[in-house]
């Protein structure tokens, strides 16, 4: 977990390679049901072409099939997963199907306007105009209101744990894995 900019994808890549476990993320899933043309891709494709959020019943669905997967019985690293208190409740549901459990729960914490400029200048190096420093900062607002309920819950359960996020990708690596005990 961690706000957008975090680089939550480059960490959960390294680890799911350093673990040999496949990285399970929510936005990879969608661009694979929607090329697909699966009835799940089509019903999340309305969403997303109105500009809104994939509600969680079509988002849930498509995780609990990636989870069936037999690559998964080893161990599999969730990039994006859940999102809201109702997806926390839905994968515990989903992982007591497999008589699994969740380790741990990493959240990459970030200094928010050190990843606003970093944002607003990879926007403007790719000639993003949709991301203007008010939409980033929109998002990142969006992700505190949302994420802060779900910290709450696996903080509580005892898997949270923190990381710093700041820094070059591999001293951030090294943090994750520390925390991971690995």
């Amino acid at each position: 977990m961690g706000p957008p900019g975090a680089g939550k994808g480059t960490q959960a890549l390294l680890v799911s390679e350093r673990l040999g476990i496949p990285h399970i993320s929510t936005g990879d899933i969608f661009r694979a049901n929607v090329k697909g043309g699966t009835p799940l891709g089509q019903e999340a494709q309305k969403y997303m072409d109105a500009g809104e959020y994939v509600p969680d019943s079509v988002t849930n669905a498509m995780v609990r099939d990636r989870l069936d997967q037999p690559d998964t019985a080893p161990g599999f690293l969730l990039d994006g997963y859940p999102r809201t208190v109702a997806q926390v409740d839905e994968l515990a549901a989903m992982l007591a199907k497999h008589d699994a459990v969740l380790d741990h729960v990493i959240e990459l914490t970030v200094d928010l306007e050190e990843v606003v400029d970093r944002l607003v200048k990879r926007a403007g190096a790719g000639g993003r105009t949709d991301d203007s420093e008010e939409v980033i900062r929109h998002r990142q607002q969006l992700y505190a209101d949302q994420t802060a309920p779900l910290t709450a819950v696996y903080q509580e359960q005892g898997l949270l744990r923190r990381v710093d996020g700041l820094g070059a990708v591999d001293e951030v690596a090294a943090r994750v894995l520390a925390a991971l005990g690995i």
